[in-house]
């Protein structure tokens, strides 16, 4: 039987969003391998089974809400809000931040999950943590599809990933030769 982790890799394959090349994270670092998350969101079976994956590694965390970050949280998050029955709603890009918008509100401490798609350094889940905060809620957990840390970037509430995976990442002034000279690109989540 095959392992949670191999099967996401797998699924993310099978949906062309493991993508091999030269490209510029949102973290700022260079790599050679980027997880295009809006090409596996695409197919409805394969969401619905990550969330399946997801699901029994959050519930004992009694949340009321699930929050996706824009972008890459979103379909996840709402996939896995309706398999454990909760409300979902999810923050969005304002300039460079993420912010609670359309009317959305948490009652006093509502408890909530934070769903994202991939970290690297996890400064939007960071971001979504604080922005939650800020308006009244007590984010418990965060749930991740793919870290690319394997497992070093750590949060102040626990955290679960399906698949913990070490692509090297590089600054810019320190760059592999086979990626020197040759553009990065930001493909999107």
């Amino acid at each position: 039987m095959q392992n949670q982790a191999d099967e996401v890799i797998d699924i993310f394959r099978q949906s062309g969003a493991l993508l091999e090349g030269h490209f510029l994270l949102r973290s700022g670092l260079h790599s050679k391998h980027f997880f295009q998350c809006a090409q596996v969101c695409q197919h409805m079976d394969k969401v619905t089974r990550l969330a399946e994956l997801m699901v029994p590694l959050l519930r004992e965390y009694e949340a009321r809400t699930v929050v996706g970050p824009a972008m890459g949280g979103l379909v996840i998050a709402q996939e896995v809000a309706r398999q454990m029955g909760l409300r979902y709603l999810f923050l969005e890009k304002v300039e460079d931040g993420l912010a609670l918008r359309r009317n959305f509100s948490f009652e006093a401490g509502e408890k909530v999950l934070i769903l994202e798609d991939v970290i690297t350094r996890g400064g939007r889940v960071v971001e979504a943590i604080e922005e939650c905060r800020a308006h009244g809620a007590e984010p418990v957990a965060v749930g991740v599809l793919v870290d690319r840390s394997n497992g070093s970037t750590q949060f102040e509430i626990p955290h679960h990933s399906l698949a913990k995976l070490s692509f090297p990442t590089y600054e810019a002034d320190d760059l592999p030769p086979d990626l020197q000279g040759t553009e990065a690109v930001k493909p999107g989540s």
